[in-house]
């Protein structure tokens, strides 16, 4: 990167946490009053230039809407940054213009000074928690060899900081086969580091600090305090040892752990072909009995769920009781184990509400109890408990009806109950938004889901789609740019390191799965609306996970922090994937879908025919648009004079 000179200080910046009132021509901007300290960002026009951007932990996200007027011989934008107490310094890219440099060197990033972004979006991945930064946009326009520099839209950006009253939320990066991992590891995975502390820093970069974050958690807790907890798979010994040290240190600990006694003798296809009767271990109850034995976790700690054989106790939360009083609840999608940390993409939330520690403690004390039939049972037996099982989770956590009934704040569903009526409340938020919901889904998508989205059109709202596996349902209901849904999965571009780790999971008996890329479990409705709603939790948006399974959601209503912190994680893997996925279509000679969207070029356009790319209806326009018709977008940066 090129350092430059600073600038002089920008006006109208907000804080970390509220905003100093800015000024527009016609007067103060009210908005800002309106969404109670929240900023999302826009910069003053410059010739005809505006920048949106909105904020996360670790992740800005930026739209810039082009006047008719300035695109005229626009080859790009040059883009610098920096600190409020640094210099100017611009980015960097890995695209070149051709005619500047003939051979460009695989892997290596060039100033955006002279090989500016071609792109109406673009994603600051580098940035720190709880920091401000300031940006420039510069247009670029003319001949690439000696371009003309135009005036630039500047705006003052404060990501969030990791810390908050409420909700503190940890992504872990998911994104293994990135460019940015290439560069910083070569390529290797952590185990084939050639140093043991050059594989701690492989492990931390991809963790991102997700298992720090609960291990902090679990540190806060002294003697008089109280954890309890619920997880499916459990076996990451870094946490698991800060669970036995909280035990040493007077701390009240309880753990519902899935203990299933599920060994079965399953037929298996072999390399040859051949079919081959093989025996299965009980799983997940071996590992995790082991893991707790090497953590030094005493057996009294732990609650066996063994009820309900062929269904799983598919949780992953933990409340933490300070005196004597439900306080904060720790939930997410991550498993606790090697690949569910460092590997495929989860998402960790703590949340500092006591009413909703309390609710997930009514839950707890329910699994503890070990309820549901039992293989010593009756038939008759198994259904009576069962139906009881379910009818006390749905007693405890009554699902919305629609997206109206849906309260402010916190709102839990748990599992399993009967019927389905979480994925009616799911659809209806998929189908319901305004203008854009996204969602993940790591076991594909469920019929009561497709069933109503295959009702849309292209006057749905925009819906973004990330899978672990590419949607194989879709030849009997196509879910595609004609719904308005775009969809992207887990593949890589030739890198195995993917592969490094593969978290299984018993869905039912008998059946394994791998989950390599996307495990993470949530849905957001109009997430950079002023009511944006997040969903966020254990449950797979199945009908397993709504009727069989033990699993915890989280509605989040009203919250435009945890929404523009997910949104931006979601963002951020999304389009790191959609790539991916598209070149990955292009081997299948007939999506025609695939070759009409086709791969960007790795090299630069000389002119400003890149723009036609973001002509109506495109996708690349769809997705400036959401950013830029965002709610609550309050000038900052310097006005131009």
């Amino acid at each position: 990167m090129v350092a430059v000179s600073a600038h002089a200080p920008l006006t109208g910046i907000p804080s970390a946490h509220g905003c100093t009132p800015t000024h527009s021509r016609n007067g103060p901007d009210r908005t800002i009053a309106a969404y109670a300290g929240r900023v999302r960002y826009r910069s003053w026009s410059a010739a005809g230039v505006t920048v949106f951007a909105v904020a996360g932990t670790g992740t800005v996200s930026f739209a810039i809407k082009v006047a008719n007027s300035a695109r005229p011989g626009l080859l790009g934008f040059a883009v610098q940054r920096r600190t409020p107490t640094g210099t100017y310094r611009y980015v960097t890219g890995l695209k070149v213009f051709r005619s500047l440099v003939p051979d460009p060197e695989p892997g290596r990033a060039y100033s955006t000074n002279q090989h500016p972004i071609q792109s109406l979006v673009w994603d600051d991945f580098t940035v720190t928690p709880g920091t401000s930064y300031d940006y420039r946009f510069i247009p670029l326009r003319g001949r690439p060899a000696s371009p003309r520099r135009g005036r630039p839209a500047e705006l003052r950006v404060t990501t969030e900081p990791t810390a908050s009253p409420t909700h503190e939320i940890h992504a872990n990066r998911g994104v293994a086969s990135s460019q940015a991992y290439q560069r910083r590891f070569g390529g290797l995975s952590p185990d084939a580091q050639p140093t043991a502390a050059k594989r701690q820093l492989a492990l931390d970069w991809l963790s991102r600090d997700l298992d720090d974050a609960l291990i902090a958690v679990i540190r806060s807790t002294g003697p008089g305090d109280t954890l309890r907890g619920a997880f499916y798979e459990f076996g990451h010994l870094p946490v698991l040892r800060e669970f036995a040290d909280a035990v040493a240190r007077g701390v009240d600990l309880r753990l519902v752990l899935d203990l299933k006694v599920n060994e079965h003798w399953e037929n298996q296809r072999q390399r040859d072909g051949s079919i081959k009767k093989v025996f299965v271990r009980s799983a997940p109850r071996l590992a995790n009995l082991e893991a707790v034995t090497a953590a030094g976790i005493p057996m009294t700690a732990i609650v066996p769920r063994e009820a309900r054989r062929n269904a799983i106790q598919h949780n992953k939360f933990l409340v933490v009781h300070r005196a004597g009083v439900p306080a904060e609840v720790w939930t997410g999608s991550t498993n606790l184990t090697l690949g569910g940390i460092h590997g495929q993409a989860n998402v960790g939330h703590l949340i500092k509400d006591p009413s909703l520690a309390a609710t997930f403690q009514a839950y707890w004390d329910l699994l503890a109890a070990d309820p549901g039939g039992r293989i010593t049972d009756s038939a008759s037996e198994v259904r009576t408990r069962n139906a009881a099982l379910r009818a006390a989770v749905a007693a405890m956590s009554p699902v919305p009806a629609g997206r109206g009934e849906i309260a402010r704040g916190q709102t839990a569903i748990f599992s399993p109950r009967s019927g389905t009526a979480p994925l009616d409340l799911y659809a209806d938020l998929l189908t319901g938004a305004k203008r854009l919901a996204c969602a993940t889904f790591a076991f594909g998508i469920a019929r009561q889901l497709r069933e109503v989205l295959a009702q849309g059109d292209t006057s749905s709202p925009l819906r973004f789609f990330l899978l672990e596996k590419p949607d194989t349902k879709s030849a009997q209901v196509k879910l595609d740019s004609s719904r308005n849904i775009y969809q992207a999965w887990g593949s890589e571009l030739s890198d195995p390191l993917g592969q490094w780790v593969v978290e299984t999971t018993t869905r039912q008996l008998g059946l394994n799965r791998h989950v390599a890329f996307v495990h993470t479990k949530f849905l957001l409705a109009d997430p950079l609306g002023a009511d944006p709603i997040v969903v966020t939790g254990s449950a797979n948006f199945s009908s397993a996970s709504c009727q069989d399974n033990d699993e915890n959601m989280v509605v989040i209503r009203g919250d435009l922090r945890v929404a523009d912190i997910y949104f931006t994680e979601f963002n951020r893997l999304f389009f790191h994937y959609y790539f991916r996925s598209v070149v990955e279509r292009l081997d299948q000679p007939d999506d025609a879908g695939a070759r009409a969207a086709g791969p960007a070029s790795l090299d630069l356009v000389e002119d400003d025919s890149w723009l036609l790319k973001y002509g109506p209806g495109s996708l690349r326009s769809k997705r400036a648009e959401a950013l830029v018709t965002m709610a609550g977008a309050v000038r900052t940066g310097a006005r131009p004079t």
